[in-house]
Order: C-alpha cells, then structure tokens, then sequence
C-alpha cells in the first residue's frame, strides 16, 4: 500500500514539476513601443494589405515572432503583432520582420 500511494505522490509531484518548468520556460511576450522613434530614420515601416499589414525594418535587441511593436502616426497610435522576422548580421540588432496589425 505504501508503494502505491509513493508511486501516485511521485507521478503528480513529478507532473507538476514539468508543468512549472514548462510554464517558465514558455516565451514571454513583449510590447516594443517605438513611438518616441523618428519614421524615416530610427525606422522604416511600408504598409500592405490595405494597411492591415506593414514590413518594418529597424534596431532593437530582443523582437521575436508574437511580440507586439507600438507605432506612432502623427496622432495617431498602431499596435502591431510581429509575424515574421529576420535579424541582419550587422549590426546584429537590426532586424526586418512582417506585422499584423491587432
């Protein structure tokens, strides 16, 4: 009866484990806001697909694939989530990527 009950206390203990070590592992997602930023200059964003997508290219360590990036038009404020990107191999912090807009 002991075995037993060791045996279920160790499978959970050992399910629960994995789950947190999983959790913790899981990519957070981040929001790189790039309003402060000059268009033309810091970066370069062209719309496509009647503006519900847009290329960028710019500078920063750390943009992954789901992370959301924050655009400023004027007055106007846009939220992207990051599709696809690809980083240069110099300068290693410049990257080009595809954005959705959320």
């Amino acid at each position: 009866m002991l075995s037993t009950k060791f045996g279920i206390n160790f499978i959970n203990t050992s399910t629960l484990f994995n789950f947190l070590a999983t959790r913790l592992k899981a990519k957070r997602i981040k929001t790189h806001d790039y309003t402060n930023q000059v268009s033309g200059q810091d970066y370069v964003f062209e719309t496509i697909d009647d503006h519900t997508k847009g290329y960028m290219t710019a500078q920063g360590k750390g943009v992954t694939v789901g992370d959301f990036i924050t655009l400023q038009d004027g007055a106007e404020v846009y939220h992207y989530q990051v599709e696809q990107i690809e980083y240069y191999s110099n300068p290693s912090d410049m990257w080009t990527g595809v954005l959705k807009r959320v």
